[in-house]
């Protein structure tokens, strides 16, 4: 199931590497996916350096398949403390405010992984160059893996992993540069779990009809799990029991949640689960696994497809 080949332009092929205008590998790892005037943009961990810092990788492409490479839009900075080449700078997204301006989130560590920290860089254009404005914890809890939503009235949250209390949703200030509050905390089932109770983590959502959708990775390390999926009728909850969204046992194809892409087409509304699979000693080239996954009536289904292509206008996936 793995392989270095590059997937056929145009055509999204899980399990292998997508490459550049260049022919390299894209670095499109724990990434954040937004969709602007038509266009799809991508922010990924550079993994050229192995597990430190290499810098936000971005990316174009009109089709989920074929990527331009626009260069670092947030690059290694020694004199920045938080963009040092001894950093961990890991799960970049985007959101465009309502004022227009780009801000991204990024989860800022010590190699340690002691920091835990939120970060904020913010620019004019999705491709950057962006300018880091700070970090914190958020409202003084520790935060890792974290995934962003904007909701239709242009509210935006914030979903960050904290190990010493579950899976936060915070509400975002107007302009998306601080967090305000938490409006709901969601914890994994009781089990014997050597974590003890936690939240999962990379957190990525959703909304249809009216329903929002939560997704989220066990605390396995660099082992895949079964990713998990709730409901609630608010993102302030109550939220539903947490389940699977794969087949069980398939670890979730062997690929950890990123982020589920929402594309609003003209003759539907379609979703991409964008996953990740983590090569320890080859994190430069571990491939993706991109699958299109059923949301909707409170459930979703993701299943294996070898190749598959998403028009991008209409939504419709063949």
């Amino acid at each position: 199931m793995y392989t270095s080949a590059a997937a056929t332009r145009g055509t999204i092929a899980p399990g292998t590497l997508f490459t550049d205008q260049d022919g390299r590998p894209a670095q499109l790892h724990g990434v954040g996916i937004q969709a602007f005037d038509g266009v799809f943009y991508a922010w990924g961990e550079d993994k050229s350096t192995g597990g430190l810092f290499g810098g936000v990788a971005c990316y174009s492409s009109p089709d989920l398949a074929t990527w331009t490479s626009h260069g670092h839009a947030l690059p290694v900075t020694p004199d920045v403390g938080d963009l040092g080449p001894d950093r961990v700078v890991e799960r970049p997204k985007v959101l465009r405010n309502p004022d227009g301006a780009y801000v991204m989130f990024l989860h800022v560590e010590t190699a340690d992984y002691q920091y835990a920290r939120l970060g904020w860089a913010v620019s004019d254009r999705p491709e950057g160059p962006y300018t880091y404005v700070r970090s914190e914890r958020p409202l003084g809890n520790i935060s890792r893996d974290i995934g962003v939503f904007q909701d239709d009235d242009g509210t935006g949250y914030l979903l960050s992993e904290d190990r010493e209390h579950g899976l936060h949703v915070y509400r975002l200030s107007h302009d998306y540069l601080a967090v305000e509050e938490i409006v709901s905390t969601t914890l994994a089932p009781d089990s014997d779990h050597p974590a003890g109770p936690h939240g999962y983590e990379s957190p990525s959502m959703v909304k249809v009809d009216g329903l929002y959708y939560l997704f989220g990775s066990d605390l396995t390390g660099w082992s895949t799990n079964d990713n998990k999926v709730a409901t609630a009728p608010s993102p302030a909850g109550p939220w539903s029991e947490w389940e699977d969204f794969a087949p069980a046992g398939s670890a979730t194809f062997d690929s950890q949640t990123s982020v589920i892409v929402q594309v609003r087409g003209t003759e539907t509304t379609s979703h991409v689960y964008v996953g990740d699979r983590w090569l320890q000693d080859d994190l430069y080239r571990s491939a993706p696994v991109w699958q299109p996954i059923q949301v909707g009536g409170g459930t979703a289904r993701l299943e294996w497809r070898d190749a598959w292509t998403i028009d991008a206008v209409t939504g419709v996936i063949a």
